[in-house]
Formats: C-alpha cells, structure tokens, sequence
C-alpha cells in the first residue's frame, strides 16, 4: 500500500462545483489516476438532495428562494441535507485494497472512530454512534456516509463549525408544528458545534490538521498536500457540464401532491401521541416520519432515532421495524409501547 497520500482543499464553492468534484474524484480514484486522497471542502448555501429524491416533494422551495439557498443534487442517495459555510467538509477516496473490506457497516465505524479522534483533538470528547454519526455529549456534531463507484471508495462528513439547526429545518418540506419554537428548541437539543463547545470556533488549519492527524495515525501513512490533477480536472469539466444544468437539479421531478404529509393523533394510556408522515403511496413506502405528542421516552434522542429508522421504509413492515428498534435500543417509553408508536402511523395511512 502507498504510505503517502494526498490531501487537497478545494475551498468555499457552488454546490456543483463541489458535487462535479465528487464525482469527478471518484471516478479518478476507481480508474487509478489519482493516490488515495482526503479532501476538505465547504459550500456556499445549499439544499442537496439524495440523488433519488425529488425537489418539489423534499425542500421548502419558496424558503429556499427567499434566502437565496442554491438547490443540488449529489451523486449519493440519502435524505435531504443542509450545507453552508458555518460547517466544513471531509472526504475520503480510498481503494477496497486500502481499506480490506468492502463492508460499509465496518468501513463507517473505522473511519468514524478515527474522525472522533480528530475531533476530539480539538478540546471535546467526541464519540462514533452506529450508523455513521460523531458526538459529543449525546449530541451529534458530524454526519457520515459513503459510496462505491466499482473498487473506489468515496467517504464523507461534515462538522459543524457554527450551525443553527433552525435554517437546516426551515428548508426541508416538514410539518409546521416542527418548526414551532418549542420543536425548534428540542432540536437544538440534540446537536452541537465547535462554536458552543469552545466558545469560539478553531482556524480552519488547526481543524484540518486535527482530522488529518487523526487519519494519518489510523491508516499508518503520511499526507502530501497537493492539487487537482490534469485528469480530475477534464473529468471534473464534464461532470459539471452535466451537474451545473437545471435539468440535472430536475432528474427527478415528482409533485408534493404525489407525496402528501398524512397525520393523526391518538391518545394512549402512555400519553398524546402525533404523527406526521410522508407517504409514497404508489410505491407504499415511508418516506419520513415526525413524532410529537405528550408523552415521556427517555432518552429523548431515542424518538429521533426511531424517525431516522422509519426513513424510506415499506409500510407493510412497520410494526417489525418499530418493535426490533425498541428491542436494541435502552430506552424507557414508561406507559408506551413499541405498538403504539406503529398504531398511530396506520391511523395516519388509513
């Protein structure tokens, strides 16, 4: 394995030109034109969609307008995500060979833990948390997540620098009661930045050289600092060719009718449970789901756990989600039950 890698900053840029850069550094990486490389990146503001979801049925487009949020799409599938300058990105392009699996569950971890060490280098205690986020303190501070492009890898995070989560919600179509103060508040609950930790934000440099440090003492290599090679850079023009087009934006262009926000109540003898869901009901699938209510769960992140559970999920497996997430997890639902929680959605769908 070569012992010293490359590492590039390609700055603050558009959202193309960032997503053209991935897709033009994972192809280089799987056609070997370019050394196994960590990149550090940050966006101007962007809503980025997965590269399956549809604008129209994901994002508050009027917000995004008003607020001059630039919409993308990115080469990888997920779920909506909000970017601007008060976060700062990380990516890996890596081979299976480097890496000696090709398993994304035990690449995550690897590659989380390592991040974590970075992180925590900076003056936290940051932690991995199956799937694939970092926190500190319970409260997530990186999200993670990885593709592969043949026998290349490309791995990414994020962490936040100076994020408010308010506008994170704002651009996403969600419900109107989770954008209420108090929703809004629980949300800043459950994640962090380097800002409040620190009462101050680190040079990008000393940030950098952290996850890099981090990175270097994991895989046992050196970094180079070096620059965009001659063939990333033609295959980069290419693609952004294609990813700076509107069409490329409107691959997928469904109605919000074809995808309504369904809710219901339901009172249980564990307390007011609510419910909003996305519902694709041409292909019977949860796109997303919102719980609210009156009652108690402890810990309080195990509801948003459960959402991120329900995220893209037939409805015909509902109940078997909702009952094995609950058998993993150590949570206290008091008066609850895991049925409840499966009931409301049905009344929500019926």
């Amino acid at each position: 394995m070569d012992k010293t890698w490359r590492v590039i900053d390609t700055g603050l840029r558009p959202a193309a030109e960032n997503i053209a850069l991935n897709r033009a550094l994972l192809e280089a990486r799987q056609a070997d034109e370019i050394p196994n490389t960590l990149r550090f990146l940050r966006f101007r503001p962007s809503a980025l969609l997965g590269y399956h979801q549809s604008a129209e049925q994901e994002l508050d487009l009027d917000y995004c307008r008003a607020n001059n949020i630039t919409v993308q799409r990115r080469i990888t599938g997920g779920g909506a995500i909000y970017f601007d300058e008060t976060q700062i990105g990380w990516e890996l392009y890596l081979t299976k060979e480097t890496l000696g699996c090709a398993d994304m569950e035990q690449i995550a971890r690897r590659i989380c833990v390592a991040a974590a060490r970075g992180i925590s280098a900076l003056g936290v205690e940051a932690r991995y948390r199956p799937r694939n986020d970092i926190e500190v303190e319970g409260k997530k501070i990186s999200g993670t997540g990885g593709a592969f492009e043949g026998n290349a890898l490309m791995y990414q995070g994020t962490l936040l620098l100076r994020f408010d989560v308010e506008k994170m919600l704002r651009v996403l179509r969600i419900p109107a009661e989770k954008l209420s103060d108090k929703a809004i508040s629980s949300a800043r609950e459950r994640v962090t930045n380097l800002a409040d930790l620190l009462d101050q934000v680190p040079d990008l440099e000393v940030v950098k050289a952290a996850l890099t440090g981090a990175f270097t003492k994991e895989f046992g290599v050196s970094f180079a600092p070096g620059n965009l090679a001659a063939a990333e850079l033609a295959r980069y023009q290419d693609a952004l060719a294609e990813i700076g087009h509107p069409d490329w934006v409107n691959l997928i262009d469904l109605p919000a009718e074809d995808m309504p926000i369904l809710q219901a109540s339901r009172k249980f003898s564990g307390g007011l449970l609510r419910v909003s869901l996305a519902f694709d009901a041409r292909a019977g699938r949860i796109r997303q789901v919102w719980f609210s209510g009156d009652f108690f769960v402890s810990p309080k992140r195990a509801v948003v756990d459960l959402e991120a559970a329900l995220r893209n999920v037939q409805l015909d497996g509902v109940e078997e989600i909702i009952r094995s997430f609950f058998a993993r997890q150590q949570a206290d639902l008091l008066m609850l039950t895991p049925d409840d929680f499966a009931a409301v959605i049905r009344q929500a769908v019926g």
